[in-house]
């Protein structure tokens, strides 16, 4: 499965508004909005959740992430080839949740090509974003980690990550997409970080902890179809 760009990819975290069958409750929902408005939304629930989820939608799904080990014996551990025997099409790297070393994400992103599968690698800052790029993902997130969860969006509060993100992650590997994540919430966030230049957008409680996740996953895309 391929990813189309402007992409809103959801993280579920572990939250217990997106746990179980609400996991794919939700997931549900965010492919009713794709089939509704042709948006690009992925979506990355729980581990445990992956499987069902996979089984459940049409949309892409991915792994919120995955360790640096080869199958075999590695117990508590989750390889690419796990995931993608889940039915995900990728995977989240280096969430500031979960962190991973720069050497690691290389050995993972050259292992999901193999595989063909997505790598989404999350960065704090616009150098590490450059970094990442060198290794050749799929798409690199910029999130500083101080606006995560507060409902403050990058695209607004700090708009000059994400151009100055842009223009070092260009410089380095201009295929690589830059998404940008931290307090999106909104539309407008949304539309924001479009027109500073990046291919979509990665948020978590924005949409898991909305009392309606239809109409938060609808104000999200509907910027887009202007």
């Amino acid at each position: 499965m391929s990813i189309s760009y402007p992409l809103i990819l959801i993280n579920f975290k572990s939250y217990r508004q997106s746990s179980g069958k609400k996991a794919v409750e939700l997931a549900k929902v965010a492919e009713k909005v794709f089939k509704k408005t042709g948006i690009q939304i992925a979506v990355a629930p729980q581990l445990t959740d992956l499987a069902l989820v996979a089984q459940s939608v049409e949309i892409p799904v991915f792994s919120q992430h995955v360790d640096d080990v080869v199958p075999g014996a590695h117990t508590g551990h989750v390889t690419l080839e796990a995931i993608k025997d889940a039915g995900a099409v990728g995977t989240l790297l280096n969430h500031s949740e979960r962190r991973i070393r720069i050497d690691q994400i290389d050995s993972i992103v050259k292992r999901a090509k193999e595989l063909k599968l997505i790598t989404c690698v999350c960065a704090n800052t616009p150098e590490v974003s450059a970094a990442v790029a060198a290794i050749n993902p799929t798409m690199v997130a910029i999130e500083p980690p101080e606006l995560i969860g507060t409902g403050i969006p990058v695209s607004k509060a700090k708009p000059e990550i994400i151009t100055k993100t842009l223009e070092l992650v260009r410089q380095v590997n201009s295929e690589v997409a830059v998404l940008c994540g931290a307090g999106i919430s909104t539309g407008e966030d949304v539309k924001a970080a479009i027109k500073l230049g990046t291919k979509g957008v990665l948020l978590a409680s924005g949409v898991v902890k909305a009392k309606d996740w239809y109409k938060a996953i609808m104000n999200l895309v509907e910027p887009l179809l202007k």
